[in-house]
């Protein structure tokens, strides 16, 4: 004799925060944990909030764009530490003051992470193509 035992799960499946992002943009503290896909035909400016401890963000291409750069820019100068791999190579990101993801470099699913400790945006990201993302200032 067989028995069919039924299991349910009730459990509230959690996605993560994600925003598609078509233009110029001010991220927020609220934004902490949020995926940004960078979805438009030409880049924009991004502006990062005050440090503050435990603030993360992703930014991921998630379109070709070929006339301007995504530029991410902290409210803090030479605030940016960490590195980035690109086409294979670690990039140094050392007391910039902004992260490009460069047009016509660019590859959809590039990607840069960006956590703080209160003091630091520490920076780690991957940019298929040579020169896809850099580190200025």
């Amino acid at each position: 004799m067989s028995t069919t035992i039924n299991v349910s799960n009730d459990v509230t499946r959690i996605f993560d925060k994600t925003e598609s992002l078509t233009g110029a943009y001010s991220v927020e503290h609220a934004d902490s944990g949020k995926t940004f896909f960078l979805n438009a035909a030409e880049g924009a400016a991004i502006s990062m909030p005050a440090l503050k401890v435990g603030a993360n963000y992703k930014f991921v291409v998630a379109a070709a764009f070929a006339t301007s750069n995504w530029v991410i820019t902290p409210s803090d100068a030479d605030k940016l530490e960490g590195s980035l791999v690109v086409a294979g190579a670690a990039v140094t990101v050392d007391a910039a003051d902004t992260i490009n993801f460069v047009a016509t470099a660019e590859n959809i699913g590039d990607f840069v992470e960006i956590t703080c400790d209160g003091s630091t945006w520490f920076v780690n990201g991957v940019g298929l193509s040579s020169g896809a993302i850099t580190a200025a200032g």
